[in-house]
């Protein structure tokens, strides 16, 4: 029998818990940041309504019961935050402290898409770029703090909801906003919000959509079960001082999200996203008591289980697709459970990678994907039909999408809607239809997350380890109060689960930061004092620091993907998430009077981009050697190397490495020359679509075709500076770059 492709696609939205417990009064909730209501407003009800568009296809959206409470705190007119606050404050009250934060927060968002469509708002933003934010803190008069405070709600409004008569005429006025235009541009944003819950029940009642549930505030489950389910994927990792051992939080969790699920959709949930797909076999009774019937993890951990890395062709495409495409039915002595696994490439390339490319060839792209897995299925006639889960985040993507996405939703909907050979599904419906065959006894799942197969995003590194601590001695804290139950003492229970929630300890420490590092430490130890606050029990003077320090380091890895515009203007959102290793005078006597002060790098699917920051005053050719030399060195890789292609190179580390590639580029003319390494030490000329461009800075955008490689491939990079093809310095000094996924 000849099956379809069937494709369950599965959007994830969730927020962290913004509330403050320490805050609240007069019936009102505060929330230190307004990214529910912003996100509500542009991303989650015009993401479903798109779908709804396109009848044939089924998809599953996550709501986190979190993410849901706030939403209602917002729709209630009960939730206020800073932003809020200021938004409706008349200018002529603002004082010079509400000044500076709005000059520095009110632009917060992808300039590129929320920003520079919007005349007014690119003036301001412009403005405070090129003059500075203490130029604008100076000069701006109370109209254009009006205009920014609504345009900055304004941006946040997705663009599906611009015909509405009112939106558009804040659209077409552009500037000269009053406080009675910010008012109701808020009323307007409450409207939004109110349309959410009920369009997800609508469109699930339909069939069209499934709505799905996670923990009630996003916990690790794994990790409450027990801290040291860390040490399955990483056996060395170093574990908090104190043992965290709360499983019995799990069901508490689990039955939360089922209590709250019921009451909003009118049903019983059948899915569950544990949070970040962590799973473990000791979270699966729980999982399986409640209920539910199907699970969701990532290729990553479906590999650790089975023992089999999921290996891909030059095009992406997995090699053992009858292994990753399918459900799987875990067993174990509460029950089974179902669980599928999404392919963890295609979900990175739609949260990723597509929003920097033209919407019909991204959604061309991912089709093709499909097509290709479709093909894949006819040729090995396969009895059971696959199903290609994609699943991730459903809502900080589309940021970087041109109109959020809409061009690029469109297209692939449209495609895939006349693709008889293609079937959008949910996941439950699938499983209705085609129970898993295939089956993995309870107790041989891995522990792990879709992050590497592992938990160190949230534990292991001295700072999460320290969080650890101080959650443990609170969560003892309470359990030496048998007395406070969640029915008498509810303000207790509700602050230890906000501090169980996840988001607190993946921005603390290394790997992950953002410019509200410090607001995150400060929510996670007000929750903590919400606990002890409850109880009656002394606030530990250690929760009136922070976990840590939150400083900008000199150096960091990257923190996610980049799709930098390659223009030589080194646009500071573009690399904000890039890798960063500080050259002059940061890295030793060698480099004090390096003209080069910084390099930034990083990846996406399609490039690999790097950035040279200059002194100022410099002069290329004169205080700079003319010449930018590439070199690739692939640490794992069996292959033709050569000696660097310069002379009077010195013969020291790294720079008598042999290398594979060779990119150079002519600083005064931008022209470029690609080589290849062959036998006997020779260089081949090889031709490339590399990228450059040179003003305020280099730029530039290498493509992984012209290396021929995939961007998941280990490798390492060696910048050197020559004139005339004679060795004249190297940086980073006595290392090597180290080219990786973030």
């Amino acid at each position: 029998m000849s099956h379809p492709l069937y494709v369950a696609f599965i959007w994830h939205q969730h927020q962290p818990l913004y509330k403050s417990p320490t805050k609240a009064q007069s019936g009102s909730q505060y929330y230190h940041l307004p990214w529910v209501r912003l996100h509500g407003t542009k991303d989650y009800l015009d993401l479903i309504l798109i779908l709804e568009r396109y009848p044939r296809l089924h998809q599953t959206v996550n709501l986190v019961p979190s993410l849901i409470l706030q939403l209602e705190d917002y729709i209630a007119g009960t939730a206020f935050d800073p932003y809020l606050e200021l938004t409706l404050r008349p200018t002529e009250q603002l004082c010079d402290q509400h000044k500076r934060f709005i000059i520095e927060h009110f632009f917060d968002g992808n300039h590129h898409n929320l920003i520079d469509p919007h005349p007014r708002y690119a003036e301001l933003y412009n403005t405070r770029l090129d003059e500075g934010e203490a130029w604008c803190f100076t000069n701006w008069q109370e109209q254009d703090y009006s205009d920014l405070l609504a345009w900055h709600n304004l941006a946040w409004i997705d663009p599906m909801f611009w015909d509405d008569p009112e939106i558009a005429a804040w659209l077409k006025q552009g500037r000269n906003f009053t406080l009675g235009d910010r008012q109701r541009i808020y009323s307007k944003q409450r409207e939004i919000l109110g349309r959410i819950i009920p369009q997800h029940k609508a469109m699930q009642n339909t069939g069209q959509l499934e709505v799905t549930t996670s923990p009630y505030t996003h916990p690790i489950l794994p990790l409450l079960a027990d801290t040291n389910s860390g040490r399955v994927a990483v056996p060395d990792m170093t574990l908090p001082k104190s043992r965290f051992q709360w499983a019995e939080d799990i069901p508490r969790h689990l039955q939360k999200a089922w209590d709250l699920y019921i009451d909003r959709f009118g049903t019983t949930p059948r899915g569950l996203w544990p949070s970040e797909q962590s799973v473990s076999p000791e979270i699966l009774p729980d999982i399986i008591n409640q209920g539910f019937k199907w699970i969701c993890s990532d290729e990553t951990v479906l590999g650790s289980t089975l023992k089999q890395f999921f290996h891909r062709d030059g095009a992406g495409n997995v090699q053992n697709p009858e292994l990753l495409y399918k459900p799987y039915r875990l067993q174990t002595p509460a029950g089974d459970v179902s669980i599928v696994f999404r392919d963890h490439r295609l979900s990175d390339l739609i949260g990723f990678t597509y929003g920097s490319m033209p919407a019909k060839q991204a959604a061309a792209d991912l089709v093709g994907h499909l097509q290709a897995i479709a093909r894949m299925q006819r040729d090995r006639q396969s009895e059971q039909p696959w199903l290609v889960t994609i699943a991730l985040d459903g809502e900080n993507c589309w940021e970087f999408y041109s109109q959020d996405g809409k061009p690029f939703l469109d297209a692939l909907y449209q495609t895939l809607s006349n693709e008889q050979r293609i079937k959008l599904v949910t996941v439950s419906e699938f499983l209705e239809q085609f129970p898993p065959t295939a089956t993995i006894p309870g107790e041989q799942l891995h522990s792990g997350s879709w992050v590497d197969g592992s938990f160190t995003t949230w534990i292991g590194d001295p700072a999460k380890n320290r969080a650890w601590d101080y959650l443990t001695q609170a969560r003892a804290t309470l359990a030496n109060h048998p007395e406070a139950t969640e029915e008498n003492n509810p303000e207790a229970w509700e602050a230890l689960y906000a501090a169980e929630g996840s988001d607190w300890f993946w921005w603390f420490g290394a790997g992950h930061s953002s410019n509200q590092d410090a607001m995150f430490d400060q929510l996670f130890r007000e929750h903590l004092y919400g606990i002890y606050k409850a109880l009656n029990e002394p606030i530990p003077p250690y929760l009136r620091q922070p976990v840590e320090v939150h400083e900008a380091s000199a150096n960091s890895r990257p923190k996610s993907f980049i799709h930098p515009i390659i223009d030589g203007k080194g646009d500071e959102q573009d690399w904000d998430k890039a890798g960063r290793i500080e050259v002059g005078g940061a890295r030793g006597t060698m480099h004090n009077s390096s003209p080069i002060q910084r390099l930034w790098y990083g990846v996406d699917h399609v490039n690999f981009y790097l950035r040279l920051d200059f002194k100022t005053a410099i002069k290329l050719g004169e205080d700079v050697p003319p010449e930018l030399n590439l070199l690739w060195y692939y640490p794992d890789k069996t292959m033709h190397n050569s000696p660097a292609p310069l002379a009077q190179v010195p013969d020291t580390s790294p720079m008598n490495y042999l290398f594979h590639h060779h990119l150079e580029i002519n600083l005064l003319t931008q022209s470029i020359q690609f080589q290849e390494a062959g036998e006997q030490n020779q260089w081949y000329p090889r031709a490339s679509r590399a990228q450059v461009a040179l003003n305020k800075c280099l730029e530039l955008a290498v493509p992984w075709a012209d290396l021929q490689i995939p961007p998941d491939s280990p490798l390492h990079l060696i910048l050197v500076l020559s004139e005339e093809g004679h060795f004249c310095d190297y940086l980073p000094e006595n290392a090597l770059i180290p080219i990786e996924l973030p």
